[in-house]
């Protein structure tokens, strides 16, 4: 791609105006609210709702510990820049802590109001409060005696022991004893939720209500009055400053130990609590009352998926076994099949395990000399592709993998796994210097014959065998030479920063990638006419960087159409003069939406791009990302899992200006009902019509 020109149709100062932008926090809060409302989507079973409920909660946390933090640390270091979107850091604070507690209530009503009365039809019931006096004391209390009681330390508060450090979102009982008050942290290895089935009923209860019951046999001799519940979110970002690091991993890891620990950014409480004690909570772990959420019902309701465990298939997705795409059936190996042509899988419609074969074969062909692959995120102990790379270690291969140490919340398992196969004998890199690696790729050099010919896999997904089965990906098996030529030069990149800044096929964040797709829509716009019109379509997680946005912009002012299909957070406003001709959908549905890919019509041309970049500022500055082509026959291929999932009814929503999503459903309701992820189980025979 050529560089663009100074007179670019995307250079308008006119599209940097602030009411062309949204919020990246509240439009972070609007996919959340999509995913909790898919909790009332009947399409879905009812344990699978409840599953969405669980999710809503589990996000929030992770919101709060690390995009609050950061706004939070913002504040405090006196940051008053106003964003694309014409916030300051403590505005957009405030407008985030107002829509939360409108979600939270909103939540409550969803999960008290609608479905736990359905799961009590259903004979699924959670007990707590008066209602524990149904169940059997006895067994109750056999449970607490046998499992929790050795798990539970009391802490004692007065003059010589003060509130002590707090583990962040632990359920804490604060207990009120006649002489005093100690608090009971609940350590998170113990269930949310204690079954105690009979043979017409699934039971459970919450972990704090039995405690509850039994906090006497905590404090013999003394008097319980009560107790509250409440959680603590905490600053969980890690501040790496490797400018100043001898040894990233060590780095890594301290890190981690003071995440434990970081600065309060929520306090969750159970409704009831005494003022003065929240007031002392709020001196002795120093937050704000701004930081304080009063919850009528349950907290740590991250964890009410282990309800989903009950043997009711009814009331769960129907189950499915992934296909092996047919360019992979009868060959005798995935080198074979590779060499004969390119392969496009689609995750979980195509299963992940050819990809897993491709690691396994290459630890086992005796002409597989190399193996070379980036590692995200992993499954963890169990990880079939690293028990392959053990492997091909054992059998003489060179195997070189980087592995990225602050893919975030996964740090542990990746220094493990650093660990391990360092000392398997594998050339093990961190990472680079202020980047964190997230492009997915793995390349095999084989001898054949007296040359060197490479394979690769390449893809917009981790190499995690589990998400393979909840997310949609899109992978892609090759041994284009050109493409392969540009992944070995590539790993020379990454492990020997080789300064390159150009490849012949893929293209590269930070280096090229933005100049990429910035020409692609340059190309659109100029080659657009009335009897040739362009158009852009893509599929995204997240929609944030605003020089991409203007360029989208620009685009529908020059009359191209721009379909976008963004999961998450999208910043571009639609139904404004610069927006007239782009469409934004998100679907929400029982597979995490994860694929990205981006196609480009011009000249009457089609071209189409996958990767492992979203278009967000950290994705294409501070990322390595690697984005490939798609060729013909599959790029035909590609384009139809694009048209499928723009002609979703069924679990799409359409964005509006000002904001908000409403499902498509209530804005076309001539269109048919149509639900492209049950589309593409169809074409696989694994979900019949």
């Amino acid at each position: 791609m050529g560089s663009l020109s100074k007179t670019s149709p995307f250079r308008n100062p006119e599209l940097s105006r602030s009411e062309l932008f949204f919020n990246r926090e509240l439009s972070w809060l609007e996919f959340n609210a999509r995913v909790l409302e898919e909790a009332l989507h009947e399409v879905h079973p009812l344990l699978s709702r409840t599953r969405f409920v669980s999710i809503f909660h589990s996000n929030l946390d992770e919101f709060f510990m690390i995009r609050v933090a950061g706004l939070k640390e913002q504040i405090q270091a006196g940051v008053r820049e106003r964003g694309p979107d014409g916030l300051t850091p403590r505005q957009t604070l405030q407008k985030v802590r107002e829509k939360v507690r409108r979600l939270l209530e909103r939540a409550e009503e969803i999960l008290y109001q609608h479905l736990l009365p359905a799961l009590e039809a259903e004979g699924i019931s959670i007990y707590q409060g008066k209602r524990l006096s149904r169940l059997s004391r006895e067994q109750l209390e056999k449970y607490f005696e046998d499992q929790v009681f050795p798990l539970l330390t009391p802490l004692a508060l007065d003059s010589a022991h003060p509130v002590p450090p707090l583990r962040g979102l632990e359920l804490i009982l604060w207990v009120e004893l006649k002489d005093g008050s100690a608090l009971v942290p609940i350590p998170q290895v113990l269930p949310r939720f204690v079954p105690f089935h009979t043979p017409q009923r699934y039971n459970f209860v919450p972990i704090e209500s039995l405690i509850g019951l039994f906090l006497e046999e905590l404090f013999p001799g003394k008097k319980v009055k009560g107790y509250h519940v409440f959680r603590l979110t905490r600053d969980a970002d890690l501040e790496i400053s490797e400018a100043e690091a001898d040894d990233l991993l060590q780095l890594v890891e301290r890190e981690l130990r003071r995440r434990r620990l970081g600065n309060v950014v929520r306090m969750e409480y159970s409704a009831g609590m005494p003022r003065e004690t929240l007031y002392l909570l709020m001196e002795e772990l120093e937050f704000a009352p701004e930081d304080t959420y009063e919850v009528r019902g349950m907290l740590g309701l991250g964890r009410l998926w282990d309800i989903l465990e009950v043997d009711e298939p009814s009331l769960l997705d129907r189950p499915f076994v992934p296909v092996i795409p047919p360019a992979l059936q009868g060959k005798t190996t995935l080198f074979e099949a590779i060499a004969q042509s390119d392969i496009l899988l689609h995750h979980p419609y195509d299963s992940f395990m050819p990809v897993v074969e491709f690691i396994r074969q290459a630890a086992r062909d005796p002409q597989v000399l190399a193996i070379k692959q980036t590692l995200y995120r992993t499954t963890g102990e169990k990880s079939l592709i690293v028990q392959a790379l053990r492997e091909a270690i054992d059998r003489g291969k060179q195997v070189t993998v980087l592995i990225e140490l602050k893919a975030r919340f996964d740090e542990e398992s990746n220094i493990y796994w650093a660990r391990e196969l360092e000392k398997a004998g594998a050339n093990v890199v961190y990472g680079m210097l202020g980047l964190k690696i997230h492009g997915k790729a793995t390349l095999v050099i084989r001898r054949e014959g007296k040359a060197l010919r490479g394979y690769a896999h390449l893809s917009t997904g981790n190499y995690n065998e589990r998400t393979a089965l909840i997310y949609t990906d899109i992978g892609l098996l090759t041994a284009d030479p050109e493409i392969t030529r540009d992944l070995a030069e590539l790993f020379n990149y990454l492990t020997g920063n080789s300064g390159q800044k150009e490849w012949r096929r893929i293209a590269v964040a930070p280096e090229n990638l933005r100049e990429t797709f910035l020409s692609e829509i340059e190309r659109c716009i100029s080659e657009h006419t009335s009897e040739n019109s362009s158009r852009i379509l893509l599929v995204l997680n997240a929609l944030v960087d605003p020089e991409m946005i203007k360029a989208l912009y620009a685009a529908s002012m020059a009359g191209v159409k721009v379909d976008l299909v963004v999961r998450g957070i999208c910043c571009l406003v639609p139904d404004t003069p610069a927006s007239a001709n782009i469409r934004v959908h998100s679907i929400i549905g029982r597979f995490l939406e994860h694929s990205r890919l981006y196609i480009f019509q011009s000249g009457g041309s089609t071209r189409v791009w996958s990767g492992s970049a979203d278009w967000m500022p950290r994705n294409l500055d501070r990322r390595v990302e690697v984005v490939y082509p798609i060729a013909e026959p599959l790029a035909h291929q590609a384009l139809h899992i694009a048209e499928t999932l723009l002609k979703d009814t069924t679990h799409a929503w359409t964005l509006r200006n000002d904001g908000t999503y409403v499902r498509r459903t209530a804005l076309e309701p001539h269109l048919p009902a149509f639900s492209a992820q049950n589309e593409f189980l169809k074409q696989r025979n694994l979900l019949k019509a």
